[in-house]
This record gives structure tokens, sequence and C-alpha cells, in this order.
């Protein structure tokens, strides 16, 4: 844009500066982002004691589920190699390893709910069994998460999986439909999900490692020696 002079020559006219300081706009950035994260924190604060509660809820359903409804469920943390009632210090009891044992009306343990993580085919498997330690017996088997893929790998939550677990004898091993005559004579077999054997085979597989890695702590283990803590509560709730 330019305008005539009084000789009649055109001259520009002054350009006016609008642009924002190169501070300002990182002090803008700054505060905002340090608001947001703010923000962020305090909704994780607040929401944290809700999750936590729903979480534990949900679990301790699940082990009322595997373990058929004990009348208490204690909690053991693997401490300096073997389970104890008493649970490890600090921070450490909030990573310590652990496993719910059960106890009927009369006092005799029922079993153990022991927690199983194992990556499938989308993401990991979280689920939670039931087992006789000494009869090397599952009890039952219930899974707290699965993210597989819906209409078919999914399947794994449902009960026409699930409910076989019970009764089967460790380690356990997968067999197709059409073989599902052997589950009469061989208590270890499990007929896997047509379609969805990687899911299949990763369920059988996280159960088996788990047996194997608390299979010598269980063994161990006297119920006698502790106090029950009834850590879950009545009737394994809190």
């Amino acid at each position: 844009m330019s305008t005539t002079s009084a000789f009649g020559a055109s001259e520009p006219l002054p350009m006016r500066d609008d642009s924002v300081p190169s501070w300002q706009l990182l002090l803008t950035l700054t505060v905002a982002g340090a608001l947001a994260g703010l923000a962020v924190v305090l909704l994780y604060d607040w929401t944290r004691p809700r999750v936590e509660a729903h979480k534990a809820g949900v679990l301790r359903e699940a082990i009322a589920e595997v373990l058929h409804s004990p009348r208490r469920a204690d909690t053991l943390w693997l401490t300096g190699g073997k389970l104890s009632g008493n649970p490890p210090s600090g921070e450490n009891a909030k990573t310590a390893e652990r496993v719910y044992l059960g106890f009927d009306a009369a006092g005799a343990p029922t079993g153990y709910a022991i927690q199983v993580v194992e990556p499938g085919f989308a993401d990991p498997i979280t689920l939670l069994i039931g087992y006789d330690a000494t009869r090397r017996e599952l009890l039952g088997m219930k899974v707290l998460e699965s993210k597989e893929t819906p209409g078919i790998a999914d399947k794994v939550v449902q009960p026409v999986f699930t409910a076989q677990f019970r009764g089967r004898a460790a380690p356990l091993t997968g067999i197709k439909r059409d073989e599902s005559a052997k589950m009469t004579t061989d208590r270890t077999a499990v007929v896997m999900i047509t379609g969805a054997t990687i899911s299949s085979r990763a369920v059988l597989r996280g159960i088996n490692k788990a047996i194997a890695h608390w299979q010598p702590y269980l063994d161990a283990y006297r119920p006698a020696e502790t106090a029950p803590r009834d850590t879950l509560g009545s009737g394994g709730k809190r």
C-alpha cells in the first residue's frame, strides 16, 4: 500500500508489526503445558482410589468364583524365597508376588487362587486360577482381562471355554475339538477354541508356567505355621 507525496511521488506506508515475541509464545506454551499436566495429575489422583477399589472388588469376586465361595481368603506374599502371611515392608508390598489361600467354614484350606498374565494374540491375557496344590488339580479359571480379537479370540472369556478347566490336572495340554473324547481319559486335556488357537495356547501356557513357578513354594508352605490374617475379609470380601 502506498500514498502520493506533494511532489507526486509514490511512497510506501510503514508496515504495522503484529508479530508476537518468541519469548511470549514460549511462555504461553510452558504455562499451558504445566496447567494441562497438573490437570492430568489431579484427575489421576482423584480417580485412582476408585479404580483400585474397583479392581479389588473384581479380584475378590474372582477369588470367590475359582475357589467356590470360601469362608475367607488370606493373602500370602512371596518373601525371602518362601510364602508368608506377613507382607513385606515398604514399597515391596506393592510389587511382591502373592497368592490367595481359601479356607472353608471349619478353617481347612480349600485351595490357592493364582493370578496369571501371559501374552496373547493382541495383548496380555490376565486370568485367575483356583488350584489344589496337593492334587495338582485346577479348581476353576476366570479371565480377568483380555483384549483379544472380538468374535473369535475373545471366546477365551466365555464359559464354554473356561468351565472345562475345573478338575483338569497340571500341566495342561491342548487338543482340537474333534479330539474332545480324550478329555474322559486324559485329565490334562483342554479343548482349544477353533480359530483362536493362539489365544487358547496362551491361556494354557500361562497356567502351566504359573503352576511350575508356584508349585515348590506351595509344597513347602504349611498353613498352620502362620495365623490366618483374613486379608480379604470373611467370605473373600474386604
